[in-house]
């Protein structure tokens, strides 16, 4: 659920040598193939000489990494934090290596799916089911300092998307705040959300291992970060779209509780995913679909370890139709019925849905979070059809967007991602534990997405896009660095409560409204309530 982002500069590979780091190679496109380099002749006296003196090399719990470094930030591509030996059952541990690993190349992402309504083709080249490698950009390592450390989870709701992209690149953004920027590849689609949980206790976890293995992420990060010069004790999630929704579903984890300190969700929620996530009884039907797709039984369930991924993929697409279709389940864009890959509410790993019935997860209560949406989203993209204007519409748009002159009703977003995230936004504010805090990004065609190059410090375009970017990142950095957003240029940003409702609008100029579009809202969807 993420537009495609254009690739721009491209870094050159440069040389790498034991004490001098080049730049951070192949930093942007999606090249998957690990390089490993052993260090076997080197007597020990030798490698611990060289522990001293080379720059960039880290010890891990698992064994040295050499990075690459590129403008006085160091960056660290493909580094495994767990290991998926087998299929829909928990990752595990690193296996350790001897010698030095270099780092400088993106490791394999999870294989692909389509998301329903979403039009392509899913490629799995350069894809496995041990996916469990994280990227990280940081000023500086083994230097005792205590940074912020930001963690990147990525978009393409659960089904699609990686860290490699080019657009997550989190260099620029490691620069001008002086934290630590990682970002998590992990298992999505089939391979991160079949359960099987009915087949054997040996695939008690396999309706939420994606979700696990973000988990392990959070825990390497908790044993090695401060190698890298960052702070364990001061941990923000942020994703958008369904990195959005990850960060929702392990905030409601009590797996996860303890290993991040902050959350900030962008355009991360529908009402379908996000709000809420799927049940077990459609997990349980789904899953019977697929097997029987693949004429598995649960006398030779085992076979679905060697299914080739295109076979399974293709199986659980026309299981996610034929179960959405049985139990009329709507797609995120309402217009048919379809399952997508989610987590399920189990219980156990996720106790309950993100928003209950009058509160909030309560694994979430004490964790700050920023949370807002796009003002276009979707609309951004496609054509929509027209809302004939009344003179209250005229008002209530004038209202609540007053710069916005030539916006019209029907590419205002409402029902799809702004009052989902509202319902959440209104939830945890009730809940009355740590802070939440609302924006919407408005500038220019807020699409779905177009807010990323800023929060990321990319866009370049002209000093006003430059400008925007570093208020946006800043504030940003800040929220993970205080608890806070904002910077010293943009209004005092107040905590949202459904009485206020401040909601900072990210702009050319920003403001911080109260309540803005609430009277818009309830002309546009007047049944929705949060």
């Amino acid at each position: 659920m993420r537009k495609k982002f254009t690739p721009g500069k491209r870094y050159a590979i440069l040389a790498l040598s034991a004490v001098m780091l080049a730049g951070c190679a192949n930093s942007s496109g999606t090249k998957t193939t690990q390089a490993e380099t052993t260090v076997s002749e080197t007597t020990e006296s030798q490698t611990e000489a060289s522990e001293v003196q080379a720059d960039g090399v880290v010890k891990t719990t698992a064994g040295l990494i050499q990075g690459t470094k590129e403008d006085g930030i160091y960056c660290y591509l493909g580094v495994p934090y767990a290991e998926a030996k087998e299929r829909f059952v928990p990752a595990e541990e690193v296996t350790p290596w001897e010698g030095v690993r270099v780092a400088d190349t993106y490791g394999p992402m999870s294989p692909q799916a389509q998301i329903s309504g979403v039009d392509g083709e899913s490629s799995q080249n350069g894809t496995d089911n041990n996916s469990q490698n994280l990227n990280i950009w940081t000023p500086g390592v083994n230097d005792g300092k205590k940074r912020p450390v930001m963690v990147w989870l990525h978009g393409g709701g659960f089904s699609t998307g990686s860290a490699n992209e080019e657009e997550y690149d989190g260099q620029a953004l490691s620069s001008s705040g002086d934290v630590v920027i990682v970002s998590v590849n992990h298992r999505l689609n089939v391979f991160g959300y079949l359960d099987l949980s009915a087949y054997g206790d040996k695939y008690k976890y396999s309706a939420n291992v994606g979700l696990m293995d973000i988990v392990d992420s959070l825990k390497w990060i908790q044993d090695n970060i401060e190698a890298f010069g960052g702070d364990p004790e001061n941990v923000t999630l942020f994703g958008q779209s369904g990195g959005g929704a990850k960060v929702l579903a392990m905030m409601t984890s009590p797996y996860a509780k303890g290993l991040f300190q902050k959350g900030i969700v962008q355009s991360g929620a529908t009402e379908t995913m996000g709000v809420k996530f799927n049940t077990q009884e459609s997990s349980t039907a789904l899953a019977e679909n697929i097997l029987k797709n693949l004429n598995i039984t649960p006398d030779n369930i085992e076979d679905i370890q060697y299914v080739s991924a295109d076979d399974l993929e293709k199986a659980a697409a026309e299981g996610l139709t034929q179960t959405g279709e049985q139990l009329q389940i709507p797609t995120w864009t309402g217009d048919s019925y379809a399952m997508d890959w989610e987590p399920v509410v189990d219980g156990d790993f996720l106790p309950t849905d993100p928003v209950t019935d009058d509160s909030f997860a309560e694994a979430g209560k004490d964790i700050p979070l920023l949370i807002g949406s796009n003002l276009n989203e979707w609309t951004g993209y496609f054509e929509s059809d027209p809302v004939e204007p009344t003179d209250e519409l005229t008002a209530a748009l004038k209202e609540a967007y007053p710069d916005k002159t030539d916006l019209t009703a029907e590419h205002v977003d409402t029902t799809l991602i702004r009052l989902p995230i509202l319902k959440i936004m209104a939830h945890k504010a009730d809940q009355n534990g740590a802070p939440v805090y609302g924006y919407v990004f408005t500038y220019g065609n807020s699409h779905h997405g177009a807010e990323i190059p800023y929060v990321f410090d990319h866009a370049d375009e002209n000093d006003e896009e430059k400008e925007l970017a570093s208020q946006i990142s800043q504030a940003w950095i800040n929220f993970a660095k205080t608890g806070v957003p904002g910077t010293d240029e943009m209004p005092e940003w107040e905590p949202y409560t459904r009485d206020g409702g401040a909601t900072m609008i990210l702009d050319a100029e920003s403001k911080l409204v109260h309540n803005h579009d609430q009277n818009l809202l309830k002309i546009l969807a007047s049944d929705y309530v949060y």
